[in-house]
């Protein structure tokens, strides 16, 4: 008997967070983010992966939230935790001895080789928006074993052919600074957006088209990229959410659609 599948746009929030979901199977340590990520953490646990370990930036490991975090220092992931160390703890025994296996991050722009901008968008001098910057997405980037971002955004502004300010460098790019830098980390191996499926298969490559959501062809994806990305041999129609999925982040994840849009 098959899986009832939903219809929800390939645009949504629901579609997004199952997609991301999805990625986290097999894996064991998650830095996980407020806002999406969120979502798509709470939804593994529930289905793909329930043996997931969560951290999170304010120096909490191994949180079983009982509800929804509306921030990374949410009471909710205190209750329960294994341990709540301290943010250079954190950063220096756990992220940079190689524990944990993916990062979650969000991004304003993200390039071919997998670089981020958190910071401004537009003239150094007089930039038209100011972001958050880095956070912990520096550190995140070169020690985490890969990193997932998710876009709500698929146009050249968000995935432009050079950005407007590199806020975390890709392995690539910190390796074209010196040869002899390598960072123990992949970087970003998966970009999910509301048209497609991005990975990066090579530590040292760039971006390809991997999947494309349903409704959508490869040349759709590729016009509304910065760049003249390549597109992976097997590339195939991204994976429809199940209504389960659907039903599980509206009715029992984000009752409250802090995070649903």
């Amino acid at each position: 008997m098959s899986t009832p599948l939903s219809d929800v746009a390939p645009a949504s929030t629901e579609f997004l967070a199952a997609v991301a979901a999805r990625q986290l199977v097999g894996k064991h340590r998650v830095f996980a983010g407020v806002g999406l990520p969120t979502l798509a953490v709470d939804l593994a646990r529930r289905t793909v992966n329930p043996d997931v370990e969560l951290v999170y930036e304010s120096g909490i490991c191994g949180a079983q939230p009982e509800g929804l975090a509306e921030g990374i220092a949410d009471s909710v992931l205190v209750s329960g935790a294994a341990a709540v160390l301290s943010m250079p703890a954190l950063f220096g025994y756990v992220l940079q001895r190689g524990h944990v296996d993916v990062g979650f991050l969000g991004a304003a722009q993200v390039d071919r080789w997998g670089s981020l901008n958190t910071s401004f968008i537009g003239d150094w001098d007089k930039p038209t928006v100011r972001l958050p910057g880095a956070g912990g997405a520096a550190e995140i980037m070169p020690n985490a074993g890969e990193c997932v971002v998710v876009l709500r955004r698929h146009d050249p502004g968000a995935l432009p052919a050079e950005l407007d300010f590199c806020t975390s460098p890709s392995p690539v790019r910190a390796h074209q600074e010196d040869p002899r830098m390598v960072p123990p980390g992949h970087g970003v191996s998966t970009v999910i957006t509301p048209m497609a499926v991005l990975r990066r298969p090579d530590k040292l490559g760039e971006l390809e088209i991997s999947e494309v959501h349903p409704g959508l062809t490869v040349d759709d994806v590729r016009a509304a990229t910065g760049w003249d990305i390549p597109v992976a041999e097997d590339v195939r129609e991204t994976d429809r959410p199940t209504v389960e999925e659907v039903r599980l982040l509206r009715d029992e994840i984000d009752t409250v659609r802090l995070y649903l849009r």
